[in-house]
């Protein structure tokens, strides 16, 4: 049990090593919320994983610090003694958000572990203190400079390769890699940019031995995913459609998917995430832990999260060097072998550095039980 005394928001701005693109468009520079709940005991960091505009998500940073400021953080400063298994009830009366509440809950979770003394992996049933690591790749330019791209990752140990695809860079790009590297874990992954009318795109992909296709189309769509799913060969992966463990079970049940990309910020947070792990391994779906370009703090409890024993197979939780030339957070390092530490200190394991975190503050704003 915890009382909370103080919430803080920070806006941050890092800019990335290199643009990022995908069908939705072209980042250049994480900008994000990051997350301080002050308790009795301790104090905790989470993030949000919603970005400056509504393309991925309805939801974006200014939104989701209105929701905080006027809605979630009240409603804490009411609760008083509560634990973490309670903010279900806490925030209900605020529907939706899983964004919002993800960087809450998580930053009040990582208090009341930090207090506590335990770590987050050991809080959530981690069975391995390593996760292997894969990598997401960007919509490039030319397909050489896909290649070059996919080239350096595997000289760096990544064990999987992601692709972004969208329609008119696809199947000509996805071959090319896949007769330069015949035999590593290949995956594509579409956000959302395509239709039914597509069949004939996928059956070509059937054909280049992909571990899954990721989202192919929209995110509110699980019947045409079913559709898809009983015409292709390759296993269909859900990301942007599954915002709930209630929708992990409706996706499995109706053969919308056979794999599950779990972001936990996503799905309003760590014990939402942990269900859906729950859920996925009861039905025999694999499960991996996606990416959002998140800072040393979202990567930490990535990598808590992806320790669990139904994350079978490497996510997107790639090393702060792939994004960052200086991240908040001390960096996550992958070692040559493919795979990154999983923190074990007390909490998410890691804190901010107090001169890069004021470095990178766009704005911050605090609140306290009065």
């Amino acid at each position: 049990m915890s009382r909370v005394t103080a919430v803080e928001l920070r806006l941050v701005g890092i800019p990335l090593v290199r643009p990022f693109r995908t069908s939705f468009g072209e980042e250049t520079e994480k900008v994000c919320i990051l997350t301080r709940v002050e308790t009795v005991d301790a104090h905790g960091w989470g993030e949000c994983v919603a970005g400056p505009d509504p393309g991925f998500s309805e939801e974006f940073n200014e939104g989701a610090w209105l929701v905080i400021r006027n809605f979630l953080a009240p409603a804490l400063f009411g609760a008083g003694d509560v634990a973490v298994e309670e903010l279900d009830r806490v925030f209900s009366g605020v529907r939706g958000n899983p964004m919002a509440k993800a960087a809450v809950i998580n930053a009040f979770l990582d208090a009341e572990l930090r207090a506590r003394g335990r770590s987050l992996a050991s809080y959530l049933g981690a069975d391995k203190d390593r996760v292997a690591c894969g990598v997401s790749v960007g919509i490039q330019p030319t397909t050489g400079a896909l290649l070059e791209q996919v080239d350096g990752y595997l000289a760096q140990g990544y064990r999987r390769i992601k692709l972004k695809i969208e329609p008119g860079r696809d199947v000509e790009r996805v071959a090319a890699v896949r007769e330069a590297y015949p035999a590593i874990l290949l995956s594509v992954d579409a956000n959302a940019a395509y239709s039914l009318d597509d069949v004939p795109v996928f059956r070509e992909l059937d054909e280049l031995g992909l571990l899954m296709v990721e989202q192919p189309l929209r995110y509110d769509d699980l019947v045409n995913h079913a559709k898809l799913q009983k015409r292709i060969r390759t296993d269909l992966c859900l990301d942007e459609s599954i915002r709930s463990a209630e929708h992990a079970i409706a996706a499995l049940d109706l053969g919308a998917c056979r794999i599950i990309n779990i972001k936990q910020g996503r799905v309003g947070g760590l014990l939402e995430g942990r269900r859906v792990h729950d859920i996925s391994r009861a039905r025999g779906a694999p499960v991996w832990c996606g990416g959002m370009l998140e800072t040393g703090i979202g990567r930490a409890v990535n990598l808590a999260l992806a320790a669990l024993p139904g994350f079978t197979l490497p996510g997107d939780t790639s090393a702060s060097s792939r994004y960052f030339h200086d991240d908040v957070t001390e960096p996550h390092v992958m070692e040559p072998d493919g795979t990154m530490a999983v923190p074990p200190g007390p909490g998410i394991g890691v804190e901010p550095r107090p001169d890069r975190l004021d470095a990178c503050t766009i704005r911050a704003e605090r609140f306290e039980k009065e």
